[in-house]
């Protein structure tokens, strides 16, 4: 019993490091307790807790308050756990010097290893936006530049709300696309989401880059499905696509392909009206 709370855990976890934890608990150290068998220990009970986590991972988070990592700064020189009095020193040293861990990061690739390497490392999902103006070979179509600002403020966004569960990831120097978005889990690609199309005008062709949002945020919610050891039954991944799933991965057409196919369905039904 620690300052009148109840904590349980095993003589495992409480020998685990060389504090004076395992010092009261392998014998070397006389230790009080009550009626119930309680071991009784005359400290606030809490940052116990935390002490105990350190104790079993050999590593803990910390408090956001400098009052209360100054708090558990005293707890651990009680119980002689110097690595983790030494992490709160350093966080309080942080604090007073003004910096901030932050809170959220977007690694930007460098190379094509490192991204494989970041994508296979994480135990969280991946989404990364592949935007690179400079890949395009044609003029732009008038609402390009617009949209390719839309799809990097809803990465921003989407990273801001996410980034706690997915890991994002940008990526500036491929020659592949001009703007695309890649969603992964469990270290593979699961379904990609590609912005730009050719458009032809009478004498040219142009690149139309669009920002669907709603695709994207579909591909975004599903990817939380692999947030867990096990990957996603593919019939509720089917029935949350309102495109379905091939194969494991969201079909997608371009507006050129969408048009080329509404144009057959025409040709079809007039040649049944004739017949």
């Amino acid at each position: 019993m620690w300052g009148g709370c109840l904590h349980y855990t095993t003589i495992g976890t409480l020998t685990k490091h060389d504090t004076m934890l395992r010092a009261m608990f392998s014998g070397r150290m006389e230790v009080l307790s009550d009626s119930d068998g309680w071991i009784l220990i005359d400290r606030c009970g809490k940052h116990f807790g935390t002490i105990l986590n350190f104790l079993r991972d050999g590593s803990v988070s910390l408090p956001e308050s400098s009052k209360e990592i100054a708090e558990l700064t005293a707890e651990a020189k009680y119980y002689c756990i110097a690595e983790l009095a030494e992490s709160c020193n350093k966080a309080l040293a942080k604090k007073e010097r003004g910096e901030h861990e932050p809170i959220c990061g977007v690694p930007l690739i460098t190379s094509q290893k490192e991204e494989e390497m970041l994508i296979s490392s994480t135990t969280k999902p991946a989404i990364k936006l592949l935007i690179n103006r400079h890949n395009n070979k044609y003029s732009y179509t008038t609402t390009s530049d617009d949209n390719l600002l839309k799809n990097i403020e809803l990465f921003d966004k989407l990273s801001l709300w996410y980034s706690n569960r997915v890991l994002f990831l940008k990526d500036v120097i491929s020659t592949s696309e001009i703007c695309c978005w890649v969603f992964y889990g469990h270290g593979r690609k699961v379904s990609e989401v590609c912005c730009t199309s050719i458009v032809y005008a009478t004498d040219k062709k142009h690149t139309k880059v669009e920002c669907p949002e709603a695709r994207i945020y579909e591909e975004t919610l599903n990817i939380l499905l692999y947030e867990s050891r096990n990957a996603p039954d593919q019939q509720l991944m089917e029935a949350t696509s309102t495109r379905g799933a091939v194969s494991g991965m969201s079909s997608y057409t371009s507006d050129e392909e969408e048009e080329r196919s509404g144009i057959e369905r025409l040709r079809s039904n007039k040649s049944s009206n004739q017949a």
